[in-house]
């Protein structure tokens, strides 16, 4: 097929459906794939002692996965996470859970289209946080998050009442994601592959952002190309595969558990 005398239009909706037939990458288990998200986003530099959630929702509707409080996000495997109820009880697993948890079940009831929840102090995120300032996307690598970040300037307090699950479900409204203010990042994806993935790439926001601020004004893009770019990266076909190249990344860095 010739392809040089395309338009930027045919050519891009032609690679998108090579991507969706081509581009295919070995789907984990669903407890599994939390696992692998805490180790990827601790090779990420996301940890922070023992702050930081990642849920899932479970097949029973009420029901997610999370991480035992007590170990770090690179201490995870998929036989020691924990199966709660919107209450925190464990029905599965040992231990407890972290009780800051119980903001997940507010964004899990609000927002049926989220079945993945990545929460974490990383340090470029939280550093803008302390500055009040909510996150600028202005570059192509990061506009899979363009037009989707929701901003809380004012921090309620530690999240552990159903108080802070309102204030924090009604101000991701229908954003992917939020910076919340004095605290971090929080991202939410239709699977786990693309949580993880808006999860890694926030932080790189962030950090992209405190290099520019430093050096200048950062300029915005155009609205049009900023929505191209968003799309051109959001498919499950590109999350599944860079959440593998992740994953692989990850277990080069940290020892197999």
């Amino acid at each position: 097929m010739e392809t040089m005398q395309l338009k930027k239009s045919e050519i891009v909706s032609d690679s998108l459906k090579k991507m969706e037939s081509d581009l295919r990458s070995d789907k984990m288990p669903l407890r599994e794939a939390v696992a692998e998200t805490c180790r990827i986003l601790f090779a990420f530099g996301h940890d922070s002692g023992l702050s930081g959630q990642i849920t899932a929702r479970a097949e029973k509707p009420g029901t997610y996965w999370t991480q035992r409080l007590g170990l770090g996000f690179d201490e995870i495997t998929s036989d020691n996470l924990l199966l709660v109820d919107e209450d925190l009880t464990v029905l599965k697993g040992e231990g407890m859970p972290n009780p800051a948890n119980r903001f997940h079940s507010w964004l899990y009831r609000a927002r049926p289209d989220i079945n993945c929840i990545v929460h974490s102090h990383a340090p470029h995120a939280s550093a803008l946080a302390m500055l009040e300032v909510p996150l600028n996307i202005s570059h192509m690598d990061t506009c899979v998050l363009y037009d989707q970040v929701a901003f809380l300037g004012k921090w309620p307090g530690i999240p552990v009442g159903n108080e802070e699950g309102e204030i924090i479900s009604g101000a991701l409204g229908n954003k992917k994601a939020i910076l919340l203010s004095h605290h971090g990042l929080l991202v939410s994806g239709a699977s786990v592959e693309e949580a993880c993935v808006l999860g890694v790439m926030f932080e790189r926001a962030a950090r992209l952002q405190l290099l520019a601020m430093a050096a200048g004004e950062i300029q915005p893009i155009a609205h049009d190309l900023g929505a191209e770019a968003q799309k051109w990266v959001s498919t499950p076909r590109r999350y599944e595969a860079t959440f593998a190249y992740y994953s692989r990344r990850a277990r080069r860095e940290l020892p197999a558990l």
